[in-house]
């Protein structure tokens, strides 16, 4: 089935696209989004709950659609309405002077224009905020430092929510570095804005403790002909969960969802991603790395691309790959494509999962490198293309090291 000869085509899990594997539509009218309780099969990736209101999302239970992946009875304590404690995280940030404006309250635009909470973890965020963190790289700006935000959990068990908004301003070029370390409950949105002709790269680093619970949600949109460049890279915490959404508010916008995760014994690490193509001629591409090691090591990779019946013209193509280093591990990846015009470039996705490559190994081994030695190889040369885009070299060494870091432990 191809997107010139159909209509409104979706490709994907049955249970999310609302679709047997016969094709037979599982729900003939649309849902009341605003009072789906998450238990209710969509038509459309566009249907889902969004909300401001805690009370709008139910407590999950894991049954839902969009958790049941996810280890939810060990996030309990984050799901629930409740503000920070007193010293659980510290934020600091490197930034040129006059790119921090003021903290902005709840309410205060721009904050929560760009981000709508898609589920109770990020709604639980944007209402116990206060405060949102607002940097500002000023029209026509182009730093040559990355604009860095550095946050550390004080403890572990401590509730930390927290919020973000970032603004390119047009003709802009910048690059914005978010880290996360220490040890701590958090629960952290970012909205990130990309004005005309601006371009943004987001790099979400996740060195979190091994006792580090961390629910994310990350929202941007796109102006015309601007180029956003959403990286996120995750070693550490015990569950780390992360929604990275993007939208377009102009043609000839250009968006780039690059992931790479490394998942140990007992670790749980997700990311989930949605290109909402809602006007004409925008171009998106996808791309998804992991590797895993250890028993109960997990990872979940649930990719939705969108292309709205006005979005003629689009570009999009996701991609997921997995690489399994050890028995005991699980990885679950779901690739969903939903187009509603025949009118495209063009669209597609792909997903694979699997162990080393025996030929490459033959190929090192034949040339006298040692098994152990083939195996590192191949493995840093499996995630190292997410990393070299980055562009930042000094990031790129200590990721590369810490890369590394997790291949030797998993030799010991």
């Amino acid at each position: 089935m191809t997107a010139e000869a159909t209509e409104k085509a979706r490709i994907g899990a049955p249970s999310i696209a609302g679709f047997t594997e016969e094709g037979e539509q599982l729900v003939s009218s649309k849902v009341d989004h605003k009072h789906n309780d998450g238990t209710t099969v969509m038509s459309s990736r566009a249907e889902r709950l969004t909300s401001h209101n805690v009370a709008d999302f139910a407590l999950p239970d894991g049954r839902e659609e969009e958790w049941r992946f996810t280890p939810v009875r060990e996030l309990q304590p984050l799901l629930q309405d409740g503000a920070n404690d007193d010293g659980a995280t510290t934020v600091s940030v490197e930034a040129p002077e006059g790119y921090v404006s003021a903290p902005l309250a709840i309410g205060q635009a721009p904050r929560a224009t760009a981000l709508v909470p898609a589920d109770r973890a990020a709604a639980v965020a944007s209402a116990n905020a206060p405060e949102a963190l607002h940097v500002v790289v000023p029209e026509g700006a182009q730093p040559e430092e990355p604009v860095r935000i550095l946050l550390s959990g004080q403890g572990a068990g401590k509730r930390s929510n927290s919020h973000l908004v970032l603004e390119a301003g047009a003709n802009s070029k910048s690059v914005v570095i978010l880290e996360h370390d220490g040890s701590a409950n958090h629960n952290g949105n970012v909205e990130i804005f990309v004005g005309e002709a601006a371009e943004l790269t987001v790099v979400s680093v996740q060195l979190w403790e091994d006792d580090a619970i961390h629910l994310a949600q990350h929202d941007a949109v796109v102006a015309k002909e601007g180029v956003y460049k959403h990286i996120a890279v995750t070693l550490g915490g015990k569950i780390v969960r992360l929604n990275s959404n993007v939208r377009f508010s102009g043609e000839q916008a250009e968006a780039e969802l690059l992931g790479l995760y490394f998942a140990d014994a007992g670790q749980h690490l997700e990311h989930r991603s949605f290109v909402d193509h809602n006007v004409p001629n925008c171009t998106s591409n996808v791309l998804y790395k992991g590797a895993l090691q250890g028993k109960g090591a997990h990872t979940v990779w649930v990719g939705d691309c969108l292309i709205q019946k006005q979005a003629v013209g689009t570009d999009s193509y996701e991609k997921n790959q997995n690489l399994v280093l050890t028995d005991g591990c699980r990885a679950d990846s779901v690739p969903n494509l939903e187009i509603e015009t025949g009118l495209i470039a063009g669209a597609g996705h792909a997903s694979s999962t699997g162990r080393f490559d025996d030929e490459h190994l033959f190929y090192l081994m034949a040339r006298g490198i040692p098994e152990d030695v083939a195996r590192r190889l191949v493995v840093r040369g499996f995630l190292n293309e997410i990393i070299q885009k980055i562009k930042v070299p000094a990031l790129e060494d200590r990721l590369t090291e810490a890369v590394e870091r997790e291949l030797t432990a998993g030799e010991n």
